[in-house]
């Protein structure tokens, strides 16, 4: 299996993608337009210069070349709401006193803030069912973070995912019913689709700017916020495995929970290396015995990464296979970057 960035060429792949993918994806809508518009940012954003105050798109896919197929994604945005407005809930509490009657209460809000504004997004993770065995799953998770090493100087500090929130038998947000189709009467899944396909302003809009009383909204809706789709929560726990956590933000439509983490504290950051390439052989003797590590070219234009078996991982020089150096189109004194695979 190889990582590489995604092209324009891919347009009919990832739509094939979408079409399987669970609704609750926006950031991978089955609408060709944004498909082609976010291929095009993809080019757009690696041919720059990073720049500040402009949003960055960057997506990976999963390949399988023994059919030459696209059977995953990852995705991150840099520079999250400086093109178009980024909102989200934040939970906030508020006590209030009367000594006049001896009572005390507390009150849960939610606030709608911009608090992500300029931070870097990780979304469109995906992975074929078929696929998710052998650990391509961790494989394409955490090549977000070979990425973000490999070019630090496209992301800022703070890096965040919102995880789908909870859905029920119908594929209903509860939460939505009773909030936000309150004031946009939309349905959850159209609502979502317009804001993938369209941005977010409509939510500026037409949103109040007022705190929600928590108090106010049935319990059922209550309950889902900060909790995460029955699917999605594996792609939360991998990303807790890296030191993201839930803060109380939560997303807008589905109140699914947003976790975060400082980018240099994320252990796969912390854990990667680099070495130059000593020698290419046919064969690396003991490979059975060496640590499985994924390992990524460093090359922007034409960047790929695979898993491979490192002997001496943690060696300034290493040696690897013809195939894997075909693979990942390096040659003798290329730099690489790696990571061990969890087992």
């Amino acid at each position: 299996m190889i990582i590489r960035t995604a092209k324009p060429d891919d347009l009919e792949a990832l739509l094939k993608l979408s079409a399987i993918a669970p609704p609750g994806m926006t950031s991978m809508p089955c609408d060709t337009e944004t498909w082609e518009k976010k291929l095009q940012l993809v080019s757009d954003s690696i041919a720059r210069q990073p720049q500040e105050e402009q949003e960055s798109v960057y997506l990976l896919v999963l390949e399988d070349p023994s059919n030459n197929t696209i059977v995953g994604t990852a995705g991150m945005i840099s520079g999250v709401g400086n093109t178009r407005p980024f909102y989200n809930y934040k939970i906030s509490k508020e006590v209030k006193t009367s000594p006049d009657i001896n009572i005390k209460r507390s009150s849960n809000l939610l606030n709608l803030v911009n608090d992500y504004t300029g931070a870097t997004e990780l979304n469109s993770l995906f992975l074929m069912p078929k696929y998710r065995r052998n650990g391509a799953g961790q494989f394409l998770s955490r090549c977000r973070f070979a990425f973000m090493n490999d070019f630090p100087e496209r992301f800022d500090d703070v890096v965040f995912a919102e995880i789908r929130g909870w859905l029920d038998e119908n594929e209903d947000s509860p939460f939505w019913d009773h909030l936000g189709q309150k004031f946009f009467k939309l349905p959850f899944h159209k609502a979502d689709f317009i804001s993938s396909v369209n941005g977010s302003q409509f939510i500026s809009d037409l949103m109040p700017r007022f705190p929600v009383y928590l108090e106010l909204l049935p319990q059922e809706a209550i309950e889902v916020i900060g909790r995460a789709h029955r699917d999605a929560a594996p792609a939360q726990r991998l990303l807790e495995k890296e030191g993201f956590n839930y803060k109380g933000a939560v997303d807008i439509f589905d109140a699914g929970p947003i976790i975060e983490c400082d980018r240099s504290k994320i252990h796969s950051i912390q854990n990667m290396t680099t070495a130059r390439i000593k020698s290419i052989k046919s064969s690396v003797s003991d490979s059975n015995e060496s640590p499985l590590c994924i390992v990524s070219n460093r090359n922007l234009s034409e960047y790929r990464l695979i898993t491979s078996c490192i002997k001496n991982s943690i060696a300034e020089e290493i040696t690897i296979t013809a195939h894997d150096a075909k693979m990942l189109n390096v040659d003798i004194g290329s730099e690489v970057q790696m990571l061990q695979m969890r087992h």
